[in-house]
C-alpha cells in the first residue's frame, strides 16, 4: 500500500495543488501559487526516503508551504468579507492542506501524532490534498457555475464533510461516519451538478468527457467512502485499507479531481479567450468611420493624430 499511497500524494503535491490553484477566483495566492512546485518537491521526495532526520526536514519544507498557502484563508477573508458558500468552499481549499502538511511531518518522523498511528498519519496526508483541496475547491467552481440551491449546498457541506470526518479522528467512528455521509452528500451534489449542467451544452468534447468521467467517479468512490466509514461504526464487513487506496484513493486522485481541474482549466482558457475576443473587437470598432475618439484614424475624426483633409496641426501637409 505504501508506494500506491506515496504515488497519489505526490499527484496531490505536485499536479493537483498548483492546477488547482490557478482555479482560485481573485485575491489571487501570489508568491505562493507561483513557487508551490518548488516547494512541494522537496515533500514528494521525503515520501520516498527512510523515516528519519532528513525525511522530516524536507517535509518540513512542504508543510511551511501548506502553512503559507494557509494564512491567505484569513487574509481572503478580511479582504472579501464573504461567507457566501462558493467562499467558504475557498477558504477551505486554501487552509486543509496544512493538516496534511503537519500529519506529513509526524509521519515521517515516526512520531505517532496525538496518539494516530502511522499508517493512519500516512493516509491523512491523501485526504487532505484530494478531499480537502481538490473537492472543496472543485464544489466553489460548480456553486458559481450554477447559483442554484444544489450548488450552495454543495459548496458548504463538502467542506463541513471534510471537518467533521477530522473531528471523527478524535471523537470516534460514529462522528467519522457522520462526516463521511455529509460529505458524500456533498459530493453528490457536485457529481450531479457537474453531469446535469456543468457538462452540458459544452462545445469541446473533450471538455465533456472529462466532466462525465469526474462525475462517475464520485458516485462509485464516495460509495466506497461511505461502506468503509459505516463497517468502522458498526463492525460490519467493509473494505481494508489497502482495498480503499486501491479503489476510493485513486479513483478520487484521477478520475475526479484530475480530470475535474483539467476541464475547469479548460474552461478557463475557453473564457478568457472570448472575452479577450470582445475586447478586440471593441477595440478594432473603435477605429471605423465616424469616429471620434483618440487615434482615431477614419473621416471625420476630431480625436489627436487625426490624418483625413483640414488637418491644421503643426504637422499640416502644404503639399
Amino acid at each position: 500500500m505504501t508506494s500506491l499511497v506515496n504515488a497519489i500524494v505526490m499527484l496531490g503535491m505536485l499536479v493537483i495543488v498548483p492546477l488547482g490553484l490557478r482555479l482560485v477566483p481573485g485575491p489571487d495566492p501570489g508568491a505562493v501559487r507561483r513557487l508551490w512546485p518548488l516547494l512541494a518537491l522537496p515533500g514528494a521526495v521525503s515520501l520516498w526516503l527512510p523515516r528519519g532526520t532528513l525525511a522530516t526536514a524536507l517535509a518540513s519544507v512542504y508543510a511551511l508551504a501548506t502553512a503559507a498557502l494557509a494564512l491567505h484563508a484569513p487574509a481572503r477573508l478580511r479582504r472579501t468579507r464573504s461567507l457566501a458558500p462558493a467562499e467558504i468552499a475557498v477558504l477551505t481549499a486554501l487552509a486543509t492542506p496544512a493538516v496534511a502538511g503537519v500529519a506529513l511531518v509526524a509521519e515521517r518522523s515516526g512520531h505517532e501524532l496525538l496518539g494516530f498511528d502511522l499508517e493512519i498519519l500516512a493516509l491523512t496526508v491523501p485526504h487532505f490534498h484530494f478531499a480537502g483541496f481538490a473537492a472543496a475547491l472543485v464544489a466553489g467552481l460548480v456553486c458559481r457555475s450554477t447559483w442554484g440551491s444544489t450548488g450552495r449546498f454543495a459548496a458548504v457541506s463538502v467542506p463541513a464533510g471534510t471537518l467533521l470526518v477530522l473531528a471523527g479522528y478524535f471523537t470516534g467512528d460514529w462522528a467519522e461516519l457522520a462526516g463521511a455521509v455529509v460529505l458524500t452528500a456533498g459530493m453528490w451534489a457536485v457529481a450531479l451538478l457537474t453531469w446535469r449542467d456543468v457538462r452540458t451544452g459544452r462545445a469541446e468534447r473533450l471538455i465533456r468527457r472529462l466532466l462525465g468521467v469526474s462525475a462517475a467517479v464520485l458516485v462509485a468512490t464516495m460509495l466506497l467512502a461511505l461502506s468503509w466509514a459505516l463497517g468502522e461504526a458498526t463492525g460490519l464487513p467493509h473494505p481494508d485499507l489497502t482495498w480503499m487506496a486501491a479503489t476510493h484513493g485513486l479513483g478520487n486522485a484521477l478520475g475526479f479531481a484530475l480530470c475535474s481541474l483539467l476541464a475547469w482549466l479548460r474552461l478557463e482558457e475557453i473564457t478568457a479567450s472570448t472575452a479577450g475576443g470582445r475586447r478586440t473587437g471593441a477595440r478594432t470598432g473603435s477605429t471605423g468611420p465616424g469616429s471620434t475618439g483618440p487615434g482615431s484614424t477614419g473621416p471625420g475624426s476630431t480625436g489627436p493624430g487625426r490624418t483625413g483633409p483640414g488637418r491644421t496641426g503643426p504637422e499640416r501637409n502644404t503639399a
